[in-house]
């Protein structure tokens, strides 16, 4: 594993009681409202005072407390910082750096976790075992062992997060309400599906089944690597992998690697998904940077598999017709598709259907033209661009502002955010890929 820590000083306590995780919430609202008091007191001096400076204390604030508190409230700030049309460029550097770096735990909490899960102690299962963590994020942290000439990753689940999922989710509500700017009704809709995808990520005992599973499965594709997980080691919250030496994407390109290891990482990382997706039907669906390792010898390294959508068949075979380039359907077909997806509803006037339909159409048609060529240069700076007017459009939109129900399938949430991870890795790379599919996907 890439050697990610800083130089944070070690917490040497967790809140992990309703009540102090509360508090913690509160102290930090209490802050943020006094950031806008000070904001708009400046501007009654200053009118042409620009929301920067209040949008860095704020990020500053909320990114403290959450690093604090871990889990599941850490985890939604790294997963909004993934989604870069979003949120303004303060909070996106800030809560970037839960993909990567959080205070880690002391050594002592992390024996204490040894102890009550495995019962046993880091040094009496291993030979050698880093008192510091080499990897702190917002579920867990990651320790170096060695045992009998081999090193080992260790992953140890911060204390209470497991339990504080849903309080944690109701808590956070409001800074996401703010910051996402969704209405409460797509909010509840988008926080319901990620509540369901951070139970299971706290589960160890199913990452670890997870891992083997698709590891297996995706054993064939070339460039790929995949760790050894060993059950007898892991529990409900520890895990324990092979050691994986390399480097994050971002630190391999700075070693100027040519067009061809670019396009051969990048093929790697769109194969793997594109088996997963419509083979599997189950997908690593977290593709932040964190959880890919190039090795020296050009193999693309793959961990955590914590978060994983199983996709329904039902929703798969709708979804993946509208990406379909000649979309030859007949009008009452499509509008089925459209109401199985939840794009539009009997609520609907329609107008209302009309527009999001049309609005729906053309969001999937960008997402799918990687789909509708041989081959796709993810180098190509107007496609995103594309990408993020979109995303600017209908967050400012009023008709979605305005809408009496959440809009599209929540089985879409993280399907949508898993493409748009990878093509932002394949962006990162500069490559340009040969976009295998589905047979029946080509136009």
């Amino acid at each position: 594993m890439s050697d990610k820590s800083e130089n944070y000083r070690e917490q040497e306590h967790i809140p992990t009681s309703k009540v102090q995780r509360a508090t913690k919430f509160f102290k930090t609202g209490a802050k943020v409202g006094g950031n806008y008091v000070k904001h708009y007191a400046k501007k009654m001096v200053n009118p042409n005072l620009t929301k920067e400076d209040l949008h860095a204390s704020n990020a500053e604030d909320i990114y403290s407390s959450l690093s604090e508190l871990k889990g599941s409230a850490l985890k939604v700030a790294q997963m909004m910082s993934m989604d870069k049309n979003i949120l303004p460029r303060a909070y996106q550097d800030k809560f970037m750096m839960a993909q990567y770096s959080a205070p880690p735990l002391s050594y002592p909490l992390v024996v204490r976790t040894f102890q009550k899960s495995l019962g046993t102690t880091p040094e009496a299962l291993f030979e050698s075992f880093t008192k510091s963590a080499v990897n702190a994020a917002s579920m867990g942290q990651v320790h170096q062992a060695e045992k009998e000439g081999k090193r080992y990753a260790v992953k140890i689940q911060y204390p209470g997060v497991a339990e504080s999922v849903s309080s944690d989710l109701k808590m956070v509500r409001p800074f996401a309400y703010r910051l996402l700017n969704m209405n409460e009704k797509e909010l509840d809709h988008y926080m319901e599906e990620v509540e369901e995808r951070l139970l299971e990520e706290t589960d160890y005992v199913l990452e670890v089944q997870r891992s083997e599973e698709i590891s297996q499965a995706c054993s064939h594709i070339p460039d790929l690597y995949f760790p050894n997980y060993y059950p007898e080691w892991s529990s409900d919250r520890i895990i324990t992998m092979d050691w994986i030496d390399g480097k994050h994407i971002k630190e391999w390109m700075l070693t100027n690697p040519s067009q061809e290891e670019r396009d051969r990482i990048g093929q790697a990382l769109w194969d793997f998904y594109n088996h997963q997706i419509h083979n599997l039907k189950k997908v690593h669906a977290d593709p932040h940077p964190g959880n890919f390792i190039i090795q020296k010898d050009g193999k693309l390294g793959i961990i955590d598999f914590g978060c994983v959508k199983v996709i329904p068949e039902d929703f798969y075979q709708g979804y993946f017709s509208l990406i379909k380039s000649d979309l030859l359907i007949k009008e009452e077909e499509l509008d089925k598709i459209f109401f199985d997806l939840g794009f539009i509803s009997d609520k609907d006037t329609e107008d209302e259907q009309k527009y999001f339909k049309g609005v729906f159409r053309a969001m999937i048609s960008l997402l799918g033209r990687p789909f509708h060529s041989e081959s796709f240069d993810f180098a190509d700076e107007s496609y995103f661009m594309e990408i993020f007017e979109m995303g600017d459009r209908i967050g400012n939109d009023k008709m979605f502002k305005k809408s009496r129900q959440a809009r599209g399938s929540r089985h879409g949430l993280y399907i949508n955010r898993t493409y748009f991870g990878i093509y932002n890795l394949l962006h990162q790379l500069g490559a340009n890929i040969k976009t295998t599919k589905p047979e029946w996907l080509v136009k």
